[in-house]
């Protein structure tokens, strides 16, 4: 049954010996459970929470995370760093659905895959993730960034379908290929591809190829992580940009590096 990990977050355990923490109880389906009959605790690090074992069963990790450290060894639920507002989350597997919904700040890692709706809005909510930053080195699911108001996510693998759907503002960049519906109801913000879509909207403008300044600041700023973004091409400028969802009389851009002799990324 899925567990509800919100109240163990680094910022709301201090000051609490494993003790008092084993003490603390989880919604676990429709009942509350102490944390110390699902978990071993052990260790006097309040700043740095470690889940062993983990699985999809675990849910809410991290959510309203202010301050902290949290690393997850397996795979993480839906609703990782919900509401985040500041604070580092590492998976060392894959993530559920809607992770980095209405973050805030912060930091989220996840070194396998991301389900669907990643940093996307929840239903009922207007906007989806609202800032900080989330890097996922495998593929991602459907409607990545679906509503999204600000932030950033770097995707290495492949995206689904309907990527940036309904997208306010904010940056996306995938390394691998796209699903379908690119950009669908699109409003502002940038999507940047290394790999030319099998076909765009017809409702996005193809403005033509440019030499965009900014993309050399934007990748230098990468050089300090483990990912293949940190092997971009500061001189890797040109793009061919696409103006749309004129549907929606929006104005966001879909920005697909140039071909050339070199390579976005290195092997």
């Amino acid at each position: 049954m899925p567990v509800d990990m919100s109240p163990l977050a680094p910022d709301r355990l201090q000051g609490m010996r494993a003790k008092k923490i084993s003490a603390v109880r989880l919604w676990a389906g429709n009942r509350q459970v102490p944390v110390g009959d699902l978990f071993n605790v052990t260790g006097e690090d309040h700043t740095r929470l470690i889940i062993r074992n983990a699985s999809r069963w675990l849910e809410r990790i991290g959510e309203r995370l202010v301050t902290g450290q949290i690393e997850v060894e397996g795979d993480a639920g839906s609703y990782l760093g919900r509401d985040m507002r500041g604070g580092q989350i590492r998976v060392r597997g894959n993530c559920g659905a809607f992770c980095a919904s209405a973050m805030r700040a912060g930091f989220i890692e996840i070194d396998g895959d991301a389900d669907d709706f990643l940093g996307a809005a929840v239903t009922g909510e207007r906007q989806g993730m609202r800032g900080g930053m989330v890097l996922v080195r495998g593929n991602v699911g459907d409607r990545v960034g679906d509503r999204m108001r600000r932030g950033l996510i770097l995707i290495e693998g492949s995206a689904g379908d309907f990527c940036c759907s309904r997208m306010v503002a904010g940056t996306v960049a995938v390394l691998g290929d796209m699903g379908n519906g690119i950009g669908a109801g699109m409003r502002r913000g940038s999507l940047l591809l290394a790999i030319e879509p099998g076909a765009l909207p017809a409702t996005f403008v193809d403005t033509g190829a440019h030499s965009l300044g900014f993309l050399a600041l934007w990748s230098r700023q990468f050089r300090s992580l483990d990912s293949k973004f940190a092997h971009l091409d500061p001189a890797r400028q040109r793009v061919n940009r696409h103006v749309g969802d004129l549907a929606n009389d929006g104005q966001g851009e879909i920005l697909v590096w140039v071909k050339d002799s070199s390579q976005p990324v290195s092997a």
